[in-house]
C-alpha cells in the first residue's frame, strides 16, 4: 500500500524508491516494495505458458493451452456439473483489482460455489466476530492514529507485518509521531517484538492468554468505565457480555498468563485514564484456537469504552472505491451456510468455503479441476504432504503465478502472469484497510517481458471459448484492455477526476465516524449475545483451570522481507533475503544442546530447519514462519483435526510442539 517511484531506461528497471507526495506512505516503501524490480527482471520468472506432457511441464502457446483448459473445463462440467471446478485465490491476486474481479466472476458465471481464499488461513475470527456483533462482515475497525491516546497491540508486530488488516505504513515513524502527541503503545505478546521495543510498555505473557487479559480487562472495565454506564443505550443484550467474563478472575489471569496483579492494573488504568482505546490483534492471535474468542472480547473492549465507530478509539474506513457509506449492506444474524458435500459440517461464510475442506473435496471426487490463482496451497493448507497427493490426483490443475512454486510443480497448466509494474492497478481490494479515505490509480510502468498475459485476459479468453459472458458492458476481448475491469469501480469512486488525475495517492479524507452506528446496525445497536464464541469461551476458560505447565508451544512469526510464500529468492538492490529458520530462547537452545538444526515434531509430523537462540523470546515458546519450502509448517497440522469448528481454520499458533536437536 505504499506509494513508488520508478526509473525505467529502455524497458529495464534501474531504481525503486518510495513517493514522498503518497499522503500515507511518505516516502517509505518496504523491502519488498523495493525488490519490484528485481522481481520484474528476475531469471526465475515464468515467461511463456506450459502444459504437462508426459510428466513434464512444456513449453506452450497461449491458443494450445487455452483450448486445452477450456476443454477441460467444458468436460467436468459436462460429467459431474459446475461445482466440480473449484478456485483458490491467495494473497498474489490480492493486489491485481482486475484479475481479482475476473476470477471471481468467472467462478459466479460458471455456477459454482467452490470458491476458497487465504481468508480462511489466518483470519476468519475477525470477518465471523465483524458479523456476530456489527451484522455484516467486512467491518474492519481502524486505528484512529490522529486522536487515539492509547494503541494495544496483541500478537501483532507492524514494524515487521505493516498491519494486519490495518495498512500501516512507514510503521516506525507514524508510531513515533503518534507517541510524540502525547499517546502511548503497549504490546502484549510472547516476543519481544520489533514493535515491542518501540512500545511503552511490554507485557510479555505466556502464549496463547491473551484473551485472558482481555476478558480480565472487560470485566473490570465494565464497573470502572463511565460508558459502561451506556453500554445498554448502545448495545443489544448486553447482560450476556457481564455474564461471559464472570470467570475472568485475578488468579485465573495472572497464573495462566504469567503476569503480575499489577501489571494488569496498570494496564486497566491506562485505558481507564485514556477513556477510548484503539486495540488490534495480529497473526500470533488469529492463527490460533482462541482466535475467535480473543476477536470477539476486543470487539467488546472497544464498545465498553465506547471506542468504536468513535474519534479517539476505532473508526471504520468506508473506502474511496467501495463508498460503503452510501450503500445499503446485506445485514446478518452470523449464522453460517453448511460447508461443501464432504464436509458439510465446516461452515460455509462470507461466501466461500474453508480452506480446510478443499482437499478432502478433491479427495471426494467433488473437485476434479482446480484454479489456484496467485497461491501457493503446498505452504498454506493443512497437511502438506495430503495436500500434494490431492493436486496430483486433480483431473486439471491450473495455476497462475509470475514465480515458480511448490504448486506449479504439479500443475497440468501454468500461465504466466504480469507483474504488478506490467498492468493498470487500482487499491481496491484494500481499499477500507488504508488509514485514510484514499484510493490510487497507476498505468503500466513497463511492458510485459515474454508471454506473460493480465489475469483478466487469460479469464476471458477462457469465458469466450466456454460461451459464456464475463465482460462487463458487453465488451470484447479483443477490445478490453487492463481498465475494462477497472472501469466500474472508477465511475463509482468518490472523484474519478481526481481519481484518474493525480499521480500519487487521491485523498478524501481523514477518519470518518458514525455511519456504521447510523447506517448498518439494526437500531444502532451493537449484537453482544454471541452463543457459539461464548461456549468457546467457556470450554477455554475451564482449560484454563487446568492447564499442564511447561508445555512448549509454535507461534507464528513474520519476517521483513517475506509475505507468505513470496520473495523467498528475491532482495532488493543491495538487500539480502530472509531465512526462514526455527527461534528458541536461549535456555531453551542450551538445553538442547546448542545445535545447528533443531527439529519441531507433533502428532502430525516434523519439521526441521535452522536454529537460531532469540533472547527476546520466552523459554515456552518457538517462533516458525509460515511459507516455507523445506521448513513447511503445515507439516505439523491436520485436514481432519485442530480445525477450528466455528471458521474452518486450521489452528497454525499455539500448537503444542516438541523440540530435539536434528539428526
Amino acid at each position: 500500500m505504499c506509494g513508488l517511484v520508478v526509473t525505467v531506461e529502455n524497458e529495464t528497471i534501474t531504481k525503486i524508491r518510495g513517493d514522498e507526495t503518497h499522503a500515507l506512505s511518505r516516502g517509505y516503501t518496504c523491502p519488498k516494495g523495493r525488490a519490484l524490480g528485481v522481481l520484474h527482471h528476475d531469471d526465475q520468472r515464468l515467461n511463456v505458458p506450459l502444459s504437462r506432457r508426459d510428466a513434464e511441464l512444456e513449453n506452450t502457446t497461449w491458443l494450445s493451452v487455452l483450448d486445452d483448459i477450456s476443454d477441460r473445463i467444458a468436460a467436468s462440467i459436462s460429467e459431474h456439473g459446475p461445482e466440480s471446478v473449484a478456485m483458490y485465490l491467495a494473497s498474489g491476486s490480492a493486489f491485481d483489482t482486475a484479475g481479482r474481479r475476473a476470477a471471481e466472476r468467472f467462478l459466479t458465471v460458471l455456477g459454482s460455489h467452490q470458491k476458497y481464499t487465504a481468508t480462511t488461513i489466518d483470519t476468519p475470527s475477525k470477518p465471523l466476530v465483524a458479523e456476530t456483533i456489527g451484522s455484516w462482515s467486512g467491518l474492519t475497525p481502524i486505528w484512529d492514529h490522529e486522536s487515539s491516546k492509547l494503541l494495544l497491540l496483541f500478537g501483532s508486530n507492524p514494524v515487521v507485518s505493516h498491519g494486519h488488516s490495518n495498512a500501516i505504513p512507514d510503521p516506525v515513524r507514524r508510531f513515533r509521531e503518534f507517541q510524540a502527541n502525547g499517546s502511548s503503545i503497549w504490546v502484549i505478546d510472547p516476543r519481544r517484538t520489533e514493535t515491542a521495543t518501540l512500545a511503552d510498555h511490554h507485557l510479555q505473557l505466556a502464549p496463547g492468554t491473551d484473551w485472558l487479559v482481555l476478558g480480565w480487562l472487560v470485566r473490570n472495565l465494565l464497573s470502572r468505565h463511565p460508558a459502561a454506564s451506556t453500554l445498554s443505550e448502545r448495545t443489544t443484550d448486553h447482560e450476556a457480555l457481564v455474564e461471559y467474563v464472570a470467570g475472568f478472575d485475578d488468579e485465573i489471569v495472572t497464573t495462566n498468563c504469567h503476569l503480575s496483579f499489577e501489571t494488569l492494573e496498570a494496564l486497566l488504568n491506562a485505558v481507564l485514564s485514556a477513556g477510548r482505546v484503539s486495540a488490534l490483534t495480529g497473526t500470533g492471535v488469529s492463527m490460533s484456537a482462541t482466535a475467535n474468542v480473543t476477536e470477539y472480547l476486543l470487539w467488546a473492549l472497544h464498545i465498553v469504552t465506547d471506542s468504536y465507530d468513535r474519534p479517539g478509539g476505532m473508526w471504520f474506513n468506508p473506502g474511496y472505491l467501495l463508498q460503503l457509506d452510501t450503500r445499503a449492506l446485506p445485514v446478518s444474524d452470523g449464522t453460517p451456510e453448511p460447508g461443501p458435500k464432504s464436509r458439510p459440517h465446516l461452515p460455509r461464510r462470507f461466501g466461500e468455503n474453508p480452506c480446510s475442506a478443499l482437499v478432502p473435496e478433491i479427495e471426494a471426487g467433488n473437485v476434479t479441476t482446480l484454479i489456484v490463482v496467485g497461491g501457493n496451497p503446498v505452504t498454506a493448507l493443512p497437511d502438506a504432504d495430503r495436500t500434494i497427493a490431492a493436486l496430483r490426483s486433480l483431473t486439471t490443475l491450473v495455476v497462475i503465478d509470475i514465480l515458480p512454486t511448490e504448486t506449479t510443480e504439479l500443475a497440468s497448466h501454468v500461465l504466466p502472469a504480469v507483474d504488478q509494474l506490467e498492468r493498470a492497478d487500482l487499491t481496491w481490494l484494500l481499499d477500507s484497510f488504508q488509514l485514510a479515505v484514499a484510493a490510487q490509480f497507476t498505468e503500466a510502468v513497463v511492458s510485459p517481458i515474454g508471454e506473460r498475459k493480465p489475469m483478466w485476459w487469460m479469464f476471458s479468453q477462457i469465458a469466450d471459448r466456454l460461451g459464456i459472458d464475463l465482460l462487463p458492458g458487453g465488451t470484447t476481448t479483443d477490445l478490453a484492455n487492463d481498465q475494462t475491469f477497472l472501469q466500474s469501480l472508477i465511475a463509482r469512486s468518490r472523484d474519478s477526476d481526481s481519481l484518474m488525475g493525480s499521480s500519487t495517492l487521491a485523498l478524501h479524507s481523514g477518519a470518518v465516524f458514525g455511519w456504521v452506528t447510523t447506517g448498518v446496525l439494526p437500531d444502532g445497536k451493537w449484537r453482544l449475545n454471541a452463543p457459539a464464541i461464548a461456549d468457546q469461551l467457556s470450554a477455554h476458560l475451564k482449560n484454563a483451570r487446568s492447564k499442564p505447565e511447561n508445555q512448549l508451544v509454535l507461534i507464528p512469526s513474520r519476517q521483513l522481507r517475506l509475505m507468505n510464500s513470496q520473495f523467498r529468492e528475491i532482495a532488493a538492490p543491495g538487500g539480502s533475503v530472509d531465512d526462514i529458520v526455527i527461534h528458541a530462547s536461549p535456555r531453551t537452545v542450551t538445553s538442547l544442546g546448542s545445535p545447528a538444526f533443531t527439529t519441531v515434531e507433533n502428532s502430525n509430523g516434523s519439521v526441521s530447519a535452522r536454529l537460531v537462540a532469540d533472547p527476546n523470546l520466552r523459554d515456552d515458546c518457538v517462533t516458525l514462519t509460515h511459507g516455507g519450502r523445506d521448513a513447511n509448517v503445515c507439516e505439523l497440522t491436520d485436514t481432519d483435526n485442530g480445525i477450528d469448528p466455528l471458521s474452518g481454520m486450521v489452528l497454525q499458533s499455539g500448537i503444542e510442539i516438541s523440540l530435539r536437536a536434528a539428526e
